[in-house]
């Protein structure tokens, strides 16, 4: 008889309200390159009020359930019953690729790496999603020149569980999925850790379709995003993952909605707003340029929704700088 292989990888998904996106994750893990043997994959439903639970069963995998407490605590949840020493995370809106889960855990090979990120790509065929993903291969472009990065995205990211259990887990008092990875990531390479990017570990996602839904992440980010700048300032200044030109971006939009708040007082200041628009969609030309030969439509509507991003990131600033709900998250 042969002897049974052990579980070497275990893969986590947190999973709320998704059983209508989640058959398709899980078809996915079932069609990996790697043996079965070797992997678990645990789905942890987060209080869903739907059928996440049953679609979950219906694939035979590790389901667990626990209160709705956010995505941060469903994988910290998963992570503590694993039984691979390295643990994979992806979300249930998400198809890895075939060969994801033995790409994802190759840069393991160097054994100073803890921790490794994937790529996003996409089907869709709307606007917004095709501009998103544009967006992101702009960022694996910026990646793909680093030895090392300080950001691993849980919709494509593994770690080796003793150093993840080591450095403490996902912070738990992030309630969204947003910006809990980067607080994370930003832990683990300020203690000294290495993280990688692998183009190769590719997962299939499903991107904002409406510049509306767009917009609105955007807005999200540009709030989290400065929660975790508060622990981390120099990351505000320079990171592997955000080009520069989004920060400067951004900082030009913030400019622009205080020029026109101000402008109740002086009306010469909307001047200064628009050359600050002009300003941002002209800082948008290379990226344009980069993008026409894959997407012309998007290269050419770039400018326009980049503006746009850069007012919902500054909106989004703000917003986190006055208001002080969030003022309990824990500090590190």
């Amino acid at each position: 008889m042969a002897e049974k292989k052990t579980i070497r990888y275990s893969v986590v998904i947190p999973a709320y309200n998704a059983g209508r996106t989640l058959p398709d994750t899980l078809t996915a893990l079932k069609q990996q390159t790697i043996s079965h043997e070797e992997y678990e994959v645990i789905v942890v439903d987060d209080g869903s009020t739907d059928d996440t639970a049953d679609a979950a069963r219906r694939f035979g995998v590790n389901c667990i359930g626990q209160p709705n407490r956010g995505p941060a605590a469903a994988r910290n949840h998963g992570a503590r019953v694993a039984k691979g020493d390295i643990i994979l995370f992806t979300d249930a809106d998400c198809s890895p690729d075939r060969d994801w889960l033995r790409q994802m855990t190759l840069p393991f090979q160097n054994e100073k790496t803890i921790g490794v990120k994937g790529a996003y790509r996409t089907n869709q065929k709307t606007l917004a999603a095709r501009f998103a993903q544009a967006e992101f291969e702009d960022r694996y472009d910026l990646l793909g020149k680093a030895d090392a990065i300080d950001m691993v995205d849980t919709y494509s990211a593994a770690f080796r569980k003793d150093m993840f259990i080591k450095i403490g887990l996902f912070d738990e008092s992030f309630p969204v999925a947003n910006n809990e990875d980067t607080e994370l990531s930003y832990r683990m390479c300020a203690a000294g850790y290495r993280l990688e990017f692998n183009p190769e570990a590719i997962v299939y996602h499903l991107h904002p379709d409406s510049f509306v839904k767009y917009l609105r992440l955007k807005f999200k980010r540009g709030y989290w995003r400065m929660i975790v700048y508060r622990n981390y300032p120099g990351k505000a200044i320079k990171d592997t993952y955000t080009p520069i030109v989004i920060k400067l971006q951004t900082m030009m939009a913030a400019c622009s909605i205080l020029s026109v708040l101000f402008s109740i007082a002086s009306p010469v200041l909307l001047k200064l707003t628009g050359l600050l628009f002009l300003g941002i969609m002209a800082s948008s030309i290379p990226f344009s340029v980069k993008t026409f030969k894959k997407d012309p439509i998007i290269a050419l509507i770039s400018p326009l929704v980049v503006l746009g991003r850069s007012l919902s990131f500054a909106l989004g600033v703000f917003f986190s700088v006055f208001y002080k709900k969030t003022s309990s998250l824990s500090k590190r």
